[in-house]
């Protein structure tokens, strides 16, 4: 019975050590103008990331148009964009309904949205405070970027003013895709 028992428990150990995810991945989150979260370790595990904190009501707001044509064209190859919006600059409606009709209607996106959250500050949601944690840079303002590799062990952080379509910007995120 021990025995069986045993074998049973590291089972369980190696299933749980093939599907643990990091400290950026570690984390439900609710989805924009939704009562549902997402798991993210069962959604992106595995997937190299592009994480932006956005605002509706920013000069750096037009960068969704890039974001998602920058999913468009990677995501075949494993990249995926997550959005955080965040009223942490004062530049996010209060609404998350006029946040969505932003996102999905004037901009076009399709990638995952999360509902608006702190990126910074003593009430940082889980996921900045582990990027943030990996690379000593918080936000300084709307629209960072941090690319995350597949294995969430290399984490790079790009300003608001790095454009998604940039030339060097899209040459780390190919750099990143590389197997």
């Amino acid at each position: 019975m021990k025995l069986v028992l045993l074998i049973a428990a590291l089972g369980f150990s190696a299933h749980a050590l093939a599907n643990s995810c990091g400290e950026i991945l570690s984390h439900s989150m609710p989805q924009l103008r939704s009562k549902e979260t997402v798991d993210l370790c069962d959604a992106y595990q595995g997937k190299t990331l592009l994480i932006v904190n956005t605002a509706s009501k920013c000069g750096f707001t037009p960068q969704f148009k890039a974001l998602q044509a920058l999913q468009e064209k990677y995501q075949d190859k494993g990249l995926v964009v997550l959005g955080f919006p965040s009223d942490d600059f004062m530049q996010e409606y209060d609404d998350e309904e006029k946040t969505a009709e932003v996102c999905y209607i004037n901009y076009g996106v399709k990638f995952p949205m999360f509902a608006t959250t702190a990126v910074r500050g003593k009430d940082v949601n889980p996921v900045f405070k582990a990027l943030i944690a990996k690379t000593g840079e918080k936000p300084s303002w709307n629209f960072n970027k941090y690319l995350v590799s597949a294995d969430e062990k290399t984490v790079k952080h790009f300003g608001s003013k790095t454009a998604p379509d940039d030339a060097a910007f899209v040459k780390e995120v190919e750099a990143m895709l590389q197997p």
